[in-house]
Parts: C-alpha cells; structure tokens; sequence
C-alpha cells in the first residue's frame, strides 16, 4: 500500500491539477506491478513500479531503445530512476493470450502467430554481438539446475540420489553443446503471448528486459511451446516451419534444413521448461505465489514427450519416469528400450 501511495504522489506531482485514477493492471512474477492511469481526458497510460531495493530497471531501459526500431514496444514516457517509477505508453489491454482463448479457430491462431513471428524476426535481424550479456554455459547451466533445486528437491521433495544425479549430469553432458552450438541472436528470453499485446498492425512487445544474446531458436520454442496455452504437435510443426523458411529468407543463423532446426527447437524446448519448472516450483516455496504452480505439468509432459524422442536424452527420461511416473498414453515396450539404451550408455 505504500509503494501505491508513492505512485500516486509521483503522478501527482508531475501532472498538478489533474485528477488521475489509478487503478491495477498487471503483476510480473518477479516484484514489477503495473497500473493503468487514466487522465481527465480519457487518456490511458501505464505505470510501473518497480522497487528499486529489489529491481534494477536500466536494462529495461536500454533494451527497449535496442528493441524500438525493430518492434512495436512501449515508449517510456517518464521515469523516475530513484523512486523506481516509469510512466509508459499503454498497449491495450488485450493480450495474444486473451485473443487466442477468446476465439480457438485454427486460422486465428495461426493469423496471429505469424504476426508474433514477423516481429520475432525483425528483433533477430538487428543482432549483433557483445551489446546483450551473452547467453553462455555458466547461465544455461545455472537456469538448468533450477530444476533439481526448486522442482524436485522442493515441489517433488525428492532431492535427487546419486544414481538419479549421474542421470541429470549425463543429460546435460548430451543438451548443453547442443544448445551453445547454435547460431546466436538477440533472446527476448520470455516471448510468449502473454507478453505480446493485440494491437494494430503488429503485437506489442513487453517484458523484455531479461534480454540476452543466444541461440537462435529460443524465442520462437518459447512461443510454440507454452505454459498457459498449447497445440498439437501438427500445427506447431507448421508454425515452425513458416518461422524457418522466413528465418532463411532473413539470412539468420538457422540450421540448413528443417529437420536439424526442428531438433535444435525442441532441444532448446528442452532447457527452457526444466528451467521454468524450477522457477514456477521456486515461485511458490521461495516466494508464496502459487500463480504459475499448476502449469508445472505442462513443462513435464513437454519434457517426457521430447526426451523420448531422442535417444541422446534418454537419461533424462529415465528420471523424469522415476520421479513423477508415467503418462496413460506411454507405451511399456517403447519405454523400456529407452531404458535399455540408457543402461548401455551407462556402463559404457
């Protein structure tokens, strides 16, 4: 209640004599909360408070001015470094999320995801090295070991045996260089369409100050395969494919053929949902939000489903088979030539 108070003492001091109402719009996982100022006109802005003991908002700041020339993200209209406020430009109040769930038609949803995949390639075309942190081993790993710590050793309370720990060491022995092997772009890092905005022309872009300089099929993984909303593997081919030909078409730095990008995506699917899992578990042991808990089983029948796919993780379905078990449509004799190629590998 204070921090809300604050906000309207700063709104009140930069537009004297103005009656604004303020009213909450919006909360991000970490400690960012938005609200939506209305003015006497009718005119809307959004405001962020961000504290600055806890955040630090120049990143957001300075990738938003890397951003502007390739998307439609928010202009930051004031700020207020010290207090940690930021007036901005309001995007609506519809999300792709919203857009999808409200109208579930096939043609919709691939109109849309297309326009989030224009956007996406105009943001990969201005990359350039050493202006983003880079996006190395030391953060893959760090992001990956989330998953041991926080989902299963908090939300499972299975801290992994030393077996299961040889199964996650030979996991990552095999998905790391896969990853650090791709082609490298800016990584918006959270390009799912809760943070794309219907808007006019093009989505809006938010969140995006956790930006990097990474593998290249990160954003579109983070789109096609999502926590709050998902499609069967037919049509996120589909999307994939229209991303890759147009990918080329930009000269990014894609795999030559469909079938080695479509194995770099759902690989790099691979981290990004161990690592998601442990911060959606972390959300809630760590912090007490239970938002996002319930989209944890989301992640794992991802990971079940792509780690049986390849036979290089098959480690890791292993473990996932012996913490949470199996899935009614898993077939017994196809799991246990997994397993028996796991043993193999082991004792080799």
């Amino acid at each position: 209640m204070q921090r809300l108070e604050a906000l309207k003492a700063w709104l009140a001091t930069q537009f004297p004599d103005q009656d604004i109402a303020v009213a909450f719009a919006a909360a991000d996982a970490d400690f960012r909360r938005y609200f939506r100022a209305t003015f006497p006109d009718g005119t809307t802005r959004i405001v962020m408070d961000a504290p600055p003991e806890k955040m630090n908002t120049d990143a957001y700041v300075s990738v938003r001015e890397l951003f502007a020339p390739a998307a439609n993200v928010p202009a930051i209209l004031l700020r207020d470094r010290e207090q940690g406020f930021m007036l901005l430009e309001d995007l609506g109040t519809v999300t792709l999320l919203a857009a999808l769930q409200h109208d579930e038609r096939d043609m919709v949803h691939k109109h849309l995801l297309l326009e989030a995949v224009d956007t996406l390639i105009e943001i990969q075309k201005i990359s350039q090295p050493g202006v983003l942190p880079d996006y190395d081993h030391a953060l893959l790993t760090r992001e990956l070991n989330l998953f041991p710590e926080w989902y299963v050793a908090k939300e499972l309370g299975k801290p992994l045996t030393f077996a299961q720990r040889k199964l996650w060491d030979a996991a990552l022995q095999a998905l790391l260089p896969r990853i650090e092997a791709q082609g490298k772009v800016y990584v918006h890092r959270d390009f799912i369409v809760r943070n794309l905005m219907l808007t006019p022309g093009r989505p809006g872009v938010l969140d995006f100050q956790d930006a990097v300089y990474g593998p290249v099929s990160y954003d579109i993984v983070s789109l096609l395969r999502d926590a709050f909303i998902g499609w069967d593997e037919e049509f996120v081919l589909d999307i994939a494919i229209r991303y890759w030909e147009k990918a080329r078409a930009a000269a990014l730095p894609v795999a030559d053929s469909i079938d080695e990008f479509y194995r770099d995506f759902e690989w790099m699917g691979v981290q990004r949902h161990l690592k998601v899992a442990g911060i959606f578990a972390r959300l809630y042991h760590r912090d007490g939000k239970d938002k996002y808990r319930a989209e944890i089983p989301r992640f794992i029948k991802y990971l079940k489903k792509t780690s049986r796919r390849y036979s290089e993780l098959a480690p890791l379905f292993q473990l996932l088979v012996e913490l949470v078990g199996l899935d009614e449509d898993d077939n017994d004799d196809s799991i246990q030539s997994v397993f028996s190629a796991t043993r193999l590998a082991s004792d080799q």
